[in-house]
């Protein structure tokens, strides 16, 4: 059975960074994607980046490009959200996702219909 475990959420003042972790389990993920969506309260859930099985691939979605950062490290199946110069408005809960897709674009990435596993989310909180 395939697990998801995101930490690192919390509360931080606006300016500052927080580091994402989301630990996969029950298989080998190095082949597929990785990535992250959030809510925020009241909103819709949308993309924040995803980063493909080899890494060689990365999407970002506009609102985060330049202070956000995915990585993963395949030995652990964890994949990374560097989350640097956070607003209130990064404010969400964040939910880890895992993709089996083998194709992948900028528009494909945004599309949370292309990830067949969701964690259950770390709460971040962006203080102003």
């Amino acid at each position: 059975q395939v697990q998801l475990v995101e930490s690192g959420g919390g509360l931080v003042q606006a300016g500052g960074s927080l580091r994402l972790s989301c630990a996969a389990s029950g298989r080998t993920f190095s082949s597929y994607a990785m990535g992250w969506f959030r809510q925020g309260p009241g909103k819709e859930r949308e993309f924040v980046a995803t980063i493909t099985g080899s890494g060689g691939n990365t999407y970002y979605a506009d609102s985060v490009k330049g202070r956000f950062a995915i990585s993963r490290d395949n030995a652990k199946n964890t994949v990374y959200l560097q989350m640097n110069s956070l607003k209130p408005e990064d404010t969400a809960v964040y939910y880890c996702v895992v993709s089996r897709s083998l194709w992948w674009s900028s528009t494909v990435a945004a599309d949370p219909g292309k990830y067949n596993y969701w964690g259950q989310g770390t709460q971040v909180t962006v203080s102003s």
